[in-house]
Order: structure tokens, then sequence, then C-alpha cells
């Protein structure tokens, strides 16, 4: 508690808010385990930047924490262009204090010499990607803490092709952060280097985004939508390029259109969580609504219902909308003829369907670390390939390579062109879904999340992680485990073998078992949340259309088996 107490009282001096030292002198009097878990480490990045609650402390989300990281990647900026005009672009989602840590963070920047664009209110993430190749800007910088809850804020930080930092340039940034001392931010602003920006870059985005996102699709003026940007900011964009798409029968639901940081009407403000989309589910059994759609925070990840077979309305997951989406693009890209040059992009945790689907088409998968900033890597390392589209199963997408990140504003679109075009066929959405099950083979997903807060709970994942691994999982609903993959050593093991190879992927903290019957489970530590996550798949052939929900209700009790044996249920 010592060094706590020693890495606290540094937050006592002068350079520091007179409300900050109070609030540290009075932890340190009276509550020495919040003190604790305020001051036990600093925030880091992980897969998406550095994100956590906001608060005093060297562990939270305040002016000081952003200012150093601020401060560390302007020294970097100078240094490795230092004969350059910098600019940096700031966008900022609905979350607390998200518009004044945007100006503290602009500040920054502007103080050590670099020309800031930051947009006068809150922007969706997907547009703060496009903004840093439209503006010509050396970085970006959002800051969002996506769908996490409402306590919560973070800081990402984007690079000059648009897509988020990655080797080398993050261990660069975060070398000169570690370096420095709070005392050294320089906060003092130099006004005349802030821009506002706005309905320049907003005009530029949306027609992006609905070139790359409409296919002249049938039927629109038939397909009902109900959108929900569950308080967040994709109502800044999704309402008009749906319009400037065609889509005139849209349904916004009003009480999730205001900007909220509490997110009044939803328990979590995640797509991927039924209970978020149920305002928006009930208003689409009242209208007949063919499609729902809801967003996150930030609007990188989108949630989409449709019609299943029994005319109800069902969430799909990510993995589902993922298939259908790069089936759609490969579909189209076919039409105009390969050229052998284009890929798909997934990730290790998300379906291996995507890997049998680009074989049919003959067309390369490539596989990355979960989080999109490895998928805009995989464009900026092959700048000789065609990258048509990818996804993972966290509700993110990517249509081509305009935007750098998960875009749900132009993957909204592309959905509704989906279904629109399914609906004027005859077919459906859902039924475009079991297509591919009939044609790729059957795979069913499930992801299980324990979420373990505080010190004691990221103790209890690293326990959990190494139990895995020094422990290994014999059999996977009675298939023996035939191979593991261990992202932390870069080795995957034939298990039948013994033979070892070298996984070529940066190291990840993740482990894969893969069974005889090509059942897979994967375990990581979340690098945004307190949480670990398990992902599952299993798979059937599904040879007859109308053998569909009887493989279904088989391949989930496999799953669930599974799990149970896994004591994870």
């Amino acid at each position: 508690m010592d060094s706590i107490n020693a890495k606290a009282s540094a937050w006592l001096t002068s350079f520091f808010d007179s409300k900050v030292q109070e609030e540290v002198k009075f932890l340190m009097e009276n509550d020495p385990e919040e003190l604790k878990d305020r001051f036990y480490k600093d925030l880091e990045f992980g897969t998406g930047g550095m994100r956590g609650i906001m608060g005093t402390g060297t562990n939270r989300i305040n002016k000081y924490t952003l200012g150093k990281s601020t401060q560390g990647l302007s020294n970097y900026l100078n240094e490795v262009y230092p004969d350059r005009e910098l600019k940096v672009v700031i966008a900022y989602d609905c979350r607390h204090n998200s518009d004044t840590l945007a100006k503290t963070v602009a500040d920054v920047l502007s103080a050590n010499g670099i020309k800031v664009y930051l947009f006068s209110a809150l922007r969706t993430t997907p547009e703060l990607s496009f903004a840093v190749k439209h503006l010509n800007c050396q970085a970006g910088i959002v800051l969002t803490a996506s769908h996490n809850p409402p306590e919560y804020n973070g800081y990402k930080v984007y690079w000059t092709d648009g897509g988020q930092i990655v080797p080398p340039q993050d261990q660069e940034i975060i070398r000169r952060i570690n370096k420095l001392a709070f005392e050294e931010i320089r906060f003092k602003a130099k006004e005349e280097l802030i821009e506002l920006i706005d309905k320049e870059v907003d005009e530029a985005f949306i027609n992006a985004s609905v070139k790359n996102g409409s296919f002249n699709a049938q039927g629109k003026e038939n397909f009902k939508i109900v959108f929900t940007s569950l308080h967040g900011t994709s109502i800044t964009a999704i309402p008009e390029v749906l319009n400037r798409a065609g889509y005139s029968k849209v349904t916004i639901i009003e009480e999730q259109a205001e900007p909220d940081g509490n997110f009044p009407t939803v328990k979590s403000p995640n797509p991927e969580e039924p209970e978020a989309l149920t305002l928006a589910m009930k208003k689409a059994e009242e209208i007949g609504a063919d499609m729902v759609i809801g967003t996150d925070p930030d609007s990188d990840r989108l949630g989409i219902a449709v019609r299943n077979l029994e005319g109800n309305m069902q969430l799909l997951n990510g993995n589902q909308t993922m298939l259908l989406m790069t089936r759609f693009l490969l579909e189209k890209r076919k039409e105009k003829g390969f050229n052998g040059s284009e890929y798909v992009a997934t990730t290790i945790v998300s379906t291996p369907m995507m890997e049998k689907m680009a074989e049919a088409y003959s067309v390369e998968c490539k596989t990355s670390l979960t989080g999109f900033k490895w998928i805009a890597k995989m464009i900026k390392d092959f700048p000789e390939q065609s990258f048509i589209g990818g996804g993972e199963e966290s509700f993110g997408f990517m249509v081509g390579d305009f935007v750098r990140d998960k875009d749900a504003v132009t993957s909204t679109l592309l959905a509704c062109e989906i279904g629109a075009a399914a609906k004027a066929s005859g077919s459906s959405f859902f039924k475009q879904l079991i297509d591919c099950y009939l044609e790729y083979g059957f795979y069913k997903e499930k992801l299980i999340s324990l979420t373990k807060k505080g010190i004691q709970g990221a103790e209890e994942i690293k326990e959990m992680m190494i139990s895995f691994k020094n422990n290994p999982v014999q059999k996977l609903g009675g298939s023996k485990v035939v191979k593991l993959d261990d992202y932390n050593t870069s080795t995957s093991l034939d298990l039948n073998s013994g033979e070892e190879t070298t996984i070529d992927l940066p190291k990840s903290n993740v482990l894969i078992y893969t069974a005889a019957d090509g059942t897979r489970m994967a375990a990581r530590p979340s690098g945004t949340e307190p949480k670990i996550k398990f992902y599952f798949s299993t798979n059937s052939p599904l040879e007859r259309f109308e053998d569909f929900s009887k493989v279904e209700t088989q391949l989930e009790k496999h799953l669930a088996e599974i799990i149970t044996d896994l004591k994870l249920d």
C-alpha cells in the first residue's frame, strides 16, 4: 500500500486541479481500497485503445491520463515528421465529458505546434477514420468507450492510413508516454491551431458511404426498416445515408434518438444484447417491418434483426451478418469478374465458415487477431491486393477500404440492400442465410462472457488463462481435441503427431482448442472490458432447407453440453 500512497501523493502537487487534490486526500484518509483501485496501475492501450472508468487516478480516464497520452503522441509525431506541418483530427461520441476531454486533447496537441481539426459536435468513429485521410492528417483521435457502461470513456488513436495504431507505432508511442511525468504535459492551447469542422467532412463521408454501400437494389420502396441509434452518434449519419440511397420507409425510435451518455432506455447500449433492441423490435412488430438495425454509441457496431422462417423478428449474431454481407460483396465482385488479387478478412475467434465461403469463390481469406486495427493493417501491408470486405463476430463489418475501422454506417446500408433485394426476389435475409448453410455447412457459434471487475477480477482472469494453458481441454462435446493454438507463444501444436508449427501473427493472450469434428473453443481476456470471453463454434452438414430447424436444435444442444462440461454456464 506504501507504493500506492506514494503514487497517489504525486497528485497532491499544485500542477493538479484543487478538486483533484481534495479527492485524492479524501481517498487516502477514508477509502484505501478505492484509492488502490485508482492508482494500482496505469491505463494501457488494448485492442481498442485506452478505455476505462472516468475519475481521478492513473487507472482512470481524466484530463491528466489523456493529456499524458496526447503529449506522448505529440512528441512522437514531432520526431517522426520534423519538417512537416502536422495535422490531427479529433472526434468524440455522446459519453459524459467526451466534449470537454476532446477539447483538452486538442489543447495539448496545439500546444505542441500541431494543427487540430476538431469536430464541432459528436460524430461517428467511422467518420473519424474517413476524415484522417480526407483531411490528409498524420493521425486521428476519437473519444469513445464504444458499448461500455455509462461510467466509461476512452481514447483511440488512428494513423495516416485511417486505421488504428499498430506495431511499430503503438509501442513507440507508448514508450514516449511512459517516459513522461504528468508535469511535462503542455495544456496551454494555441487556439489559432484549432479549427472546428463539420458539414464539409460530413458531406464527403455520407457521399462515400452511399457510394460504397449502395448496389442499386430492387424493392427499396417496399422495404420497411426500424432504426435505433441507442442514444449514440449514428443519428448524425445513418438516417441521411439511407435517405440518399432511396430508402423512404425508415422508422426511427425517437425515445433513443437523442444522444445521451446515461443511455436511459437500455441496460447496456450494446446491439449484441437483445435487450438493447427491445423498443425497436416492438415497433417492428407493430408496423410489420422487415428489418431492425441498432448501433452502439460510436456507431462502429451494428445489430440486425430480421424475420425468421416463422415470421418473427430474430436478432442475428455478428458471424451471421458478416457471412451474408461478405457473400453479397463476393457475388457483386464476381459479376464484374475476379482478377485474382481480391481477398476478404476475418479474425481468429470468428466463424470458420468465412474461410469455407471464400474457398468456394476461390478468393483468399486472410485471418487476423481480434480487433479491426489488424484488418486495417492488412490493407496497408498488401497494397497490391484488393480488399472486398470483412468483419468479426463482435458485430463489426467493413465495406471496402475507404474507412479503415468497423463501420456501422455503410454496413447498415449494405444490410438494407441485401434485405431489399432478397425480398424483391421472393426470398429474405434469413432465407439467404440458410442458403449459405446449405452450400458451405451449418456453423453455429456462441459467446460466453464472464465479467471480473477490479484488481481481484483481473487476477482471476489471469489465473483462468493459466489454468486453461496448464490443464488443456481434452474433449469438446465428446470429440477429442487435436490441436491447440497458443497465440501467446505463437505456436500451434498438433496433439496427434506432436508437431509444433509457428503462428505467423503478433503475440496475443488467446488459446484456441480444435476438436476432431471441427468444434472449436477460444479463450481470451477482453482488451477493452473487465471480462474473459469464450468463443464456441460447432458445425454440421445441412442437406435440405426443410432440416434447418432440426439441425439448428442439434447444434445448440451440442454447444450447451460443451459449455456445461467446462462449467461455464
